[in-house]
């Protein structure tokens, strides 16, 4: 994996840190390089193109079938027993998990231009994963929100009845902005990021993503389709950002079948050491 390389004698710390940013970000925009991103593109796209059919699918099925029938079986919108699934559905929220991210990010950054050798490129291979993370989330929920204006889906009830299909396109208010379900992007883009970045994670962040779905339903804010399309939209994101920086041999490589895989990352252990190097008095 390619890592901004700051040299040992670029001024003081504020002007290591301008440089690893700057560094950091021109490796993100550079040109492609992998010489197998085009084996990746190919099978990215076929792994798009078989997601938007069966789910795109599903999604018609749900809106005709299920949706206008599912939110009749909810509680009462602001039923006070619920306080708990209003406070967990946060977890899903683009702005929290965001600035989650960001923290970690900066958090990163600045402690990486008192590091050297070994410790630096620890960190520094933590920070593009992290990158990633941040990034998948950010475009599936660009994109998300584009949808929304576009499709203007009413909320469950908008209009006083249970309708599936309200729509007043380009509306641009919250009460039609229904699908797809933004928390849902979130939690599914995040999902499937981590899960790209460290394999094992891969059920925990699955339980996640459809806890946070589920909160959406129980409080009335999206109708089944609505979370299926936005888990169809984290995942193209995630999916979308993976396939760029692989092919900028940034955390990822690309096997012979275009295969995109992720390079080993830091332990745990090392994470541990050189955040007491970076930390200590």
């Amino acid at each position: 994996m390619a890592l901004p390389t700051v040299p040992q004698d670029t001024g003081n710390y504020f002007g290591r840190l301008l440089t690893l940013v700057w560094l950091s970000l021109a490796q993100l925009v550079r040109a492609p390089s992998h010489s197998r991103r085009a084996e990746a593109a190919r099978r990215s796209a076929r792994h798009v193109l078989l997601l938007v059919v069966f789910t795109g699918a599903a999604i018609i099925t749900l809106m005709y079938l299920v949706d206008a029938q599912e939110i009749t079986l909810m509680p009462p919108r602001g039923t006070p027993s619920l306080w708990w699934v209003r406070s967990l559905t946060d977890f899903g929220k683009d702005v929290h998990v965001l600035w989650a991210l960001g923290i970690l990010l900066i958090v990163v950054a600045l402690a990486a231009p008192a590091l050297h050798g070994v410790s630096r490129g620890t960190l520094l291979g933590l920070g593009t994963r992290l990158q990633y993370l941040f990034l998948s989330v950010a475009f599936s929920v660009a994109v998300g929100e584009v949808i929304k204006w576009v499709v203007g889906r009413g909320r469950p009830f908008v209009g006083g009845k249970a309708n599936a299909f309200n729509f007043q396109h380009f509306a641009g208010t919250e009460a039609y902005s229904s699908f797809p379900s933004g928390h849902a992007i979130t939690a599914f883009a995040l999902a499937f990021a981590v899960s790209a970045v460290w394999p094992r994670a891969r059920f925990i962040m699955l339980f996640y993503a459809l806890m946070i779905a589920a909160t959406r339903l129980v409080l009335l804010a999206h109708h089944p389709s609505d979370v299926v399309a936005g888990a169809l939209v984290g995942v193209i994101g995630a999916m979308t950002v993976r396939y760029w920086f692989a092919a900028r041999r940034l955390g990822f490589a690309i096997d012979r079948d275009g295969t995109v895989l992720a390079l080993s990352g830091p332990s745990k252990g090392r994470l541990k050491r050189v955040a007491g190097n970076a930390f200590a008095p």
